[in-house]
């Protein structure tokens, strides 16, 4: 396991930093980043890019976790406030907060988050699954764990992630 490349803050909340390579085979490279305490990753290969916040256009009737859309020189890009889709309520999203942009079956999507942490690669096999405790929304979101020293990185499904329902959400609607 080794650290590849970390965007600098500038980067990061400029928009201007961009993912490279595909990392070599056996290894996986995620961008980690936090929500609270929470460390999260995503894979890199799904990552278009990384900018800093900025206001978005409400849309009436979207899910409560849908924050809006920002046009993203000229394509609109439905925003995901991952506290909130997480169950922990909606972030107060302000200038140090980053919105990741990823790709995900052609589709543009930005995830609110509160700040870019590292790039990361990891080899395959390390990545642990999610034990099945209970039945949560939450865990059906994660594709796998993964720990680097001391701490634990939840691994994003991101087709799961932007689902248009849990299990648990539509058996509360049922």
């Amino acid at each position: 396991m080794t650290n590849v490349q970390t965007p600098t803050v500038e980067e990061a909340a400029g928009g201007s930093w961009r993912p490279t390579d595909a990392p070599p085979a056996g290894l996986t490279q995620f961008i980690s980043f936090a929500i609270g305490n929470d460390q999260y990753g995503v894979d890199i290969m799904s990552v278009r890019e990384i900018k800093g916040w900025s206001d978005v256009t409400h849309l009436p009737r979207q899910p409560e976790y849908i924050r809006g859309v920002l046009n993203l020189r000229g394509v609109m890009v439905p925003i995901v406030d991952l506290r909130r889709r997480f169950g922990q309520g909606k972030t107060d999203a302000g200038p140090m907060h980053i919105v990741i942009i990823v790709s995900v079956d052609s589709r543009l999507v930005g995830l609110l988050a509160d700040r870019v942490l590292d790039i990361v690669s990891v080899e395959v096999a390390k990545i642990q699954p999610v034990p099945q405790i209970a039945r949560a929304a939450r865990v059906t979101f994660l594709a796998g764990l993964v720990t680097i020293d001391d701490f634990m990185i939840a691994l994003i499904d991101l087709n799961n992630l932007l689902a248009k329902q849990s299990e648990d959400e539509a058996a509360t609607i049922n």
